[in-house]
């Protein structure tokens, strides 16, 4: 997993924006698919929020995603799975990087056909523990038509990223304002943010 961490960073360090295909592994990224198709069948999701704590609030004009935290007690094997991986990951950031990060919190961001996160960025006004945002999306055979792409804005340029399954992205939380366009069906991905 080293060299895969080590080609995550890289690109991230090259660009801001860390861009990964394996850092999933195709068999996780599956099973953490079937685990959000199921919480959704059985109508977990909630409508997500802009802000925290006191100050969230629900507005359908900035964003209409839905949101299943995930939590290691639940004992679910692949999502276990997944947070020994983002352990590793942070431990070999740590190390090389010297990022002080000490936590972390990941939900499954769910957008319906029609849905969108208009342009934002990944820290609150009030809380600066997120540092680095991680996306990985879950999403078989997308084509370009579906739309939903992560657009990234930086240095008057936009960079768009198809939410096509086994893509990893990586930046921090404080710099980059990015938008996710209008999706045309169904789009699932592992969302998170790595905490200091």
């Amino acid at each position: 997993m080293q060299d895969i961490f080590d080609s995550f960073i890289d690109s991230y360090i090259e660009n801001k924006i860390g861009i990964s295909n394996s850092f999933l592994s195709e068999a996780l990224a599956l099973q953490l698919k079937v685990n959000l198709e199921e919480r959704y069948k059985h109508q977990f999701f909630k409508p997500a929020g802009i802000g925290n704590d006191e100050t969230v609030n629900q507005n359908k004009t900035i964003r209409s995603d839905k949101i299943y935290w995930l939590d290691r007690s639940q004992g679910n094997e692949a999502e276990c799975i997944f947070f020994d991986l983002i352990d590793t990951f942070t431990l070999h950031l740590n190390t090389t990087c010297f990022t002080g990060i000490t936590g972390y919190e990941f939900h499954y961001a769910l957008y319906e056909a029609g849905s969108f996160y208009s342009k934002h960025l990944d820290q609150f006004r009030n809380n600066s523990s997120r540092q680095f945002s991680m996306i990985m999306y879950l999403n078989e055979n997308w084509l370009p038509g579906d739309g939903g792409e992560l657009c990234i804005h930086q240095n008057n340029t936009v960079q768009n990223i198809a939410p096509e399954m086994g893509t990893s992205v990586f930046f921090k939380s404080s710099e980059l304002l990015h938008e996710v366009l209008v999706t045309n069906k169904l789009r699932m991905s592992i969302t998170g943010w790595l905490k200091i």
